[in-house]
């Protein structure tokens, strides 16, 4: 039997060893090219054929006294848990820019796609002869204030009547307000850019007749610079989210993580889900992130910076519900012996789980073949 298993292994591992160097090529280029739904699909496939190799060894009952497995020894190391939720991209300079002025479109400066500049002119309406109107209310206040500058001037040497100074004093204030107001109107024509940004699209056509109030508008803007995600979490982490709080963003769909932060949280706790919302700053370098993409948001809850972990699946259940890890002893070489190690768990996290109890820094655990192994049994590694 023993020989019969050794050519079994022999010859999967010469058909594998072709398969290893394309294999490990793909791996390197999904690494390479930062591919993380890819990476977590082949990890996937790999567990899923050692556990396949696993069920067939122990269809195959290899020794019952002896098994070729896995080890690895267990090092302190940082160990995060996480918080996920999802979440959408969005930012506050997103907007349909209205007229402020009834009127004809004389001028569309924009177009899709274009950036612009914060108080770039976009477009102007036609100002119903307003600019004609003000020119003859800048003649009306040249001419009170000259005649105000007179009288004022007379006043001074106490020349004329005090109600002749009043009154051109208040003609020129008069004509003042007006020619302010008149600007005001006049300004209300021209369309510019609230901030820096891409105009997304156009909805007007220049010689179009426009005016406020449109469901439409004339075009949106949209400033993809400052970004962030908004979602909500539940309120037993009240206390545990602070600004400032670093997050990964992950965008699924164009296959991107990003650093983020938490710059806003919310002070009031929804009470028909008993949670509240959370704002994340995410950083877009590249333009690659748009408003309403949909974002998965890791947030560290729990930190332990002097950990002892251990892969999830070498955790398993004895019949009391007991949890337990088989470690290496007597280890000579590349043999040892299994030991049936019970212990207490902590958090889990990307496929590792804290260790509180039962196994040490040091201590040497089976990590590949665990489930054809029992106490006492010798291990080949």
């Amino acid at each position: 039997m023993k020989k019969y298993i050794t050519l079994v292994l022999t010859t999967a591992l010469l058909i594998s060893c072709g398969q290893k160097e394309a294999s490990s090529a793909s791996i390197d280029a999904l690494i390479e090219g930062k591919k993380v739904t890819e990476l977590q699909a082949k990890k996937s496939q790999l567990q899923a054929d050692i556990n396949k190799i696993d069920a067939a060894l122990s269809a195959l009952n290899v020794k019952v006294d002896e098994a070729l497995v896995g080890i690895t020894t267990v090092k302190d190391t940082l160990f995060n848990h996480y918080l996920e939720v999802q979440g959408n991209v969005d930012t506050k300079e997103n907007i349909l820019i209205q007229p402020e002025f009834s009127g004809t479109l004389i001028a569309l400066n924009v177009k899709a796609g274009q950036p612009v500049s914060k108080g770039q002119i976009l477009g102007r309406v036609d100002d119903a002869g307003l600019s004609q109107q003000l020119a003859s209310l800048e003649n009306q206040y040249a001419l009170a204030k000259t005649n105000f500058d007179r009288q004022k001037n007379l006043w001074d040497k106490k020349i004329g009547s005090e109600m002749q100074y009043l009154q051109a004093q208040t003609n020129m204030v008069t004509a003042q307000k007006g020619v302010a107001q008149l600007k005001a109107q006049l300004a209300k024509t021209i369309i510019r850019a609230p901030f820096t940004g891409t105009i997304d699209e156009v909805y007007v056509e220049k010689g179009q007749v426009v005016g406020p109030g449109s469901p439409q508008g004339l075009m949106r803007i949209v400033n993809v610079s400052n970004m962030y995600v908004s979602t909500t979490v539940p309120e037993t982490y009240v206390g545990k989210l602070k600004v400032g709080t670093e997050v990964d963003v992950l965008l699924t769909s164009i296959g991107k993580m990003y650093k983020g932060k938490v710059r806003q949280v919310g002070k009031f706790i929804n009470p028909s889900n008993r949670s509240f919302g959370i704002e994340v700053s995410v950083p877009n370098p590249q333009g690659l992130l748009r408003p309403n993409q949909v974002a998965k948001l890791r947030i560290i809850d729990y930190t332990n910076k002097n950990a002892v972990v251990v892969p999830s699946n070498v955790i398993q259940k004895d019949a009391e519900g007991n949890s337990y890890v088989y470690t290496v002893i007597d280890r000579d070489g590349k043999t040892g012996k299994a030991k049936k190690t019970l212990v207490k768990t902590g958090q889990s996290s990307d496929n590792l789980t804290e260790i509180l109890e039962g196994v040490s820094a040091d201590d040497v655990i089976v990590t590949d073949g665990v489930n054809t192994i029992s106490e006492g049994m010798k291990l080949n590694f």
